[in-house]
């Protein structure tokens, strides 16, 4: 189906849902193997801005269709960020479509993922019922917290309209190491006693990039500390850009995510492949026949962002409480069911 619908208010979204058999939700299409289904697409880019900012109880409200620079932006002039380092900000992503798509950047090794920062969201059921979830304020205990069932949802729960999310002071300085030993010290430096912000393993590359943050005296005496354990050298240059841009993938080749244990490593020597030990996940670029084979061999799963590949590869767990989500949110199949 080509039809797409551009509504500017949430009451044009809820008309845009109830008037539709069948609809998925775009962003910017960073990500576009996530809404390649049958089914007529509702573009947020008439959905944006930032509704709502305190800076002092570090908060802020956005439209679903709100580009994440423009977000990143308005952060920076207070102090604070989204730690979590988003993907693919310079490419235009947006919130909603970050939201669906679940992709965290390597802050989640320290942070917690995007779904940890989550606080509430308003969106339209399959019903097309517009509905808030969640609430606007840090401290929020009160009952199930279904908003962070829409983290990784890829639209099939709802469209979101907006999203709420807690934020943090950016440190003063960034320091990036790159240590000799690659996936071998991958367990060993995570569970150290040191407070790496990020550990990660770029493509092509058998070192780790390791990143501090933190007063720049304080990082310098402690990288000194690391190097007398793990060889290695300052980074001069900043590799954390390229990597969340997705940079290192060729045109028209496939991105897939896929959760992999340090344990199961191995299930991706020789591909050309992002690893990272936030959140243990990977972001693999390469041919899917191979790689869905290598995941159904490890009992592992992946999702494809980018690519003519199936959209899930490898191990496909159904959980329970997901479809009981869906069946509650989406009774009439407005939304592509959870296996498309």
């Amino acid at each position: 189906m080509n039809t797409v619908l551009t509504p500017t208010s949430a009451e044009e979204l809820v008309e845009a849902v109830r008037s539709t058999p069948r609809v998925i939700a775009v962003g910017a299409g960073t990500k576009p193997r996530l809404s390649q289904v049958e089914a007529v697409r509702i573009s947020m880019a008439g959905l944006r801005g930032i509704k709502e900012y305190d800076p002092s109880e570090f908060t802020f409200t956005a439209a679903a269709g709100t580009p994440l620079g423009e977000i990143a932006d308005a952060l920076a002039e207070r102090g604070q960020y989204l730690p979590f380092d988003p993907m693919l900000v310079d490419a235009g992503a947006t919130l909603g479509g970050t939201v669906a798509a679940g992709v965290s950047g390597p802050g989640r090794f320290r942070y917690g993922g995007l779904r940890d920062f989550v606080l509430g969201v308003r969106f339209v059921d399959g019903t097309g019922r517009l509905l808030r979830m969640g609430g606007k304020v840090v401290k929020n205990a009160a009952g199930f917290d279904l908003p962070k069932f829409f983290v990784g949802s890829l639209g099939r729960f709802g469209v979101l309209a907006e999203m709420t999310f807690k934020v943090f002071p950016r440190p003063p300085t960034a320091l990036t190491l790159r240590l000799r030993g690659g996936s071998q010290i991958l367990s060993e430096t995570a569970n150290s006693r040191f407070e790496f912000d990020a550990l990660d393993i770029a493509p092509g590359e058998t070192d780790m990039l390791a990143r501090l943050c933190g007063p720049e005296a304080a990082l310098k005496t402690l990288s000194r500390e690391i190097f007398a354990r793990w060889p290695g050298e300052i980074v001069s240059e900043d590799p954390w850009t390229a990597l969340r841009e997705f940079r290192w993938v060729n045109p028209g080749a496939s991105l897939i995510k896929v959760a992999v244990s340090p344990a199961k490593i191995a299930t991706l020597e020789g591909l050309r492949c992002h690893l990272s030990a936030g959140g243990n996940f990977a972001f693999v670029s390469g041919e899917a026949g191979e790689l869905d084979e290598r995941l159904c061999k490890a009992g592992l799963s992946g999702v494809t962002l980018r690519g003519e590949a199936p959209l899930w590869l490898g191990v496909r767990s159904r959980p329970a409480i997901a479809q009981a989500v869906k069946q509650a949110l989406d009774p009439v199949n407005r939304f592509p069911p959870l296996d498309d």
